[in-house]
């Protein structure tokens, strides 16, 4: 059966009974690395957690339906996702991918993939694709060793979006691999499976499990082809998520339908705020009617978020702002359900080339914002206190 969003959230397309006899609302924790057998060839259909797990497998499912696919896998964070995910490709491979990445992808990249034997292009996939002849300019990048496309959208830091089903176009003519990291609006604002993408990435850290609690990764897929390779992958790598972990991205799913239509409601107003501000100079926000990516964003998804990214007059004053915060908290991460702020030049992209940081953007004068479900009006008092006493 297919379920609206809101009931995925809870059941997967699922049935909403218990797995045993129990009658348990609350899907078990299996906490177990092993498994008995009757006999030879007498499984239950479970041998060794490392290989599956009736919770982990629980939490799969019900990814699998919120975004649309046939298999999605839980790994340990998001990162271990996408280094399971490019064990799928060879030396010599070359990889297109959008500048403007988390920069623990970049660091993964640059430092591992290349060291690998794999070949990178980093480009500005949400300017090369405004051109009216579509496409032409990114294709010049295609040749016969590329392999495939990896972009977020909207990206990290920088909010800038790309059009899923104009380069879903390009990989398809080219036959290339479409990877879309969409941890920043998750699946209940966008299903880029949806629009085209072969492989979807997520960290469910972030807004899956949503209480800044676990760490957690997941690949969506929907070709049974991919699912195989990246299930042998996972097996033989052994990053899957554990037992406990997986319960806890379970329960956080279930409210993350409200969660993010609070969070998304409380950032409309912040940018409103942040917009009016002579002391910052520019706000980076998909839902601004003024911003680039925002009638491909209004197209292909059904929010703008709750992130938000913005530059002030000096980096005096970003630091100002980092040591005075109190109901807002200085850290990294985001997702969670209290609002986070963030200094990307030494966070989340402290290992990123200086010329990449210049390049998108990237100063000792950029915060960026996770907005959490606070009350409205309370992180509205927060921000003026911090800006003006």
């Amino acid at each position: 059966m297919e379920y609206g969003i809101s009931t995925k959230c809870l059941y997967g397309n699922g049935q909403a009974s218990s797995p045993d006899a129990s009658g348990a609302i609350s899907f078990p924790i299996y906490q177990t690395a092993t498994f008995a057998h009757k006999a030879v060839g007498e499984s239950t259909g479970y041998d060794y957690s490392r290989l599956q797990n009736p919770t982990r497998e629980q939490l799969e499912k019900v990814v699998a339906s919120l975004e649309n696919g046939i298999d999605a896998l839980a790994f340990s964070s998001g990162m271990a996702a996408i280094t399971a995910l490019f064990e799928l490709f060879e030396p010599g491979d070359h990889i297109i991918t959008d500048c403007d990445l988390y920069g623990g992808s970049i660091r993964l990249f640059d430092n591992i993939s290349k060291k690998n034997g794999m070949v990178f292009d980093h480009v500005n996939c949400s300017k090369i694709l405004c051109g009216d002849e579509e496409g032409k300019a990114f294709e010049t990048l295609v040749n016969e060793k590329t392999k495939a496309i990896f972009i977020e959208t909207p990206t990290n830091p920088m909010m800038n979006v790309i059009d899923i089903c104009k380069l879903s176009r390009i990989a398809e003519k080219n036959k290339l691999l479409l990877i879309v990291d969409n941890t920043f609006l998750t699946p209940y604002f966008q299903n880029p499976l949806k629009l085209g993408a072969h492989v979807v990435v997520h960290s469910g850290t972030k807004y899956l499990g949503g209480h800044n609690d676990t760490l957690a990764g997941f690949l969506v897929t929907s070709s049974e082809e991919i699912a195989g390779r990246l299930r042998f992958i996972i097996k033989t790598v052994g990053s899957g998520l554990a037992p406990f972990d997986s319960w806890l991205i379970l329960r956080g799913i279930k409210t993350l339908a409200i969660r993010m239509e609070r969070a998304s409601k409380n950032t409309g107003r912040i940018v409103e705020w942040l917009r009016c501000q002579e002391k910052i100079t520019k706000v980076f926000y998909p839902g601004i009617p003024e911003s680039p990516g925002f009638e491909i964003c209004k197209e292909q998804a059904g929010g703008f978020g709750c992130m938000v990214t913005f530059e002030v007059e000096t980096k005096e004053l970003a630091l100002e702002i980092l040591q005075k915060v109190r109901l807002i908290q200085f850290a990294e991460s985001l997702g969670g359900v209290e609002t986070l702020i963030t200094y990307p030049i030494t966070q989340t992209h402290a290992d990123v080339p200086e010329e990449t940081l210049a390049a998108n953007g990237i100063t000792d004068k950029v915060l960026r914002l996770s907005v959490g479900i606070e009350d409205e009006e309370d992180l509205i008092k927060e921000l003026e206190r911090v800006f003006y006493e």
